[in-house]
């Protein structure tokens, strides 16, 4: 399957984004979705996740209360709503598909196997 993402940008601290994602993929209501983030010369990290449906939802404690993540199935799209944007939010922000739901709603990216390729979003202070 593949994803793209989009919605990137350079925004000032406090400011808001929302990034999209698109599958191409005919069963994406079947893949709970995650967003990632990766600044520069750091590890990948886990940001958020939602089920297949919707109705679950997973979120990083450093963005907890300023990030929603939502889905719209109709669409293929998987959204990421980032309000009370920090310098710290800075990084590659990357959508990921686990397409085997082996263990559920999961901050692993080990266990995403599908990624799109990376929006850039950059907060000045």
């Amino acid at each position: 399957v593949q994803l793209q993402a989009s919605g990137g940008g350079l925004v000032q601290a406090g400011g808001s984004l929302r990034l999209s994602c698109v599958s191409s993929g005919r069963t994406f209501s079947s893949y709970d979705m995650g967003w990632f983030r990766q600044a520069p010369g750091k590890e990948r990290e886990f940001v958020a996740a939602i089920s297949y449906r919707g109705g679950r939802t997973s979120y990083a404690d450093s963005v907890k209360g300023r990030f929603t993540i939502s889905r719209d199935n109709a669409k293929n799209t998987v959204y990421l709503q980032m309000n009370s944007l920090k310098p710290e939010d800075t990084a590659v922000y990357y959508c990921a598909a686990d397409r085997a739901r082996a263990y559920g709603l999961t901050s692993d990216p080990r266990l995403y196997d599908s990624w799109g390729q990376g929006t850039l979003v950059t907060v000045s202070s």
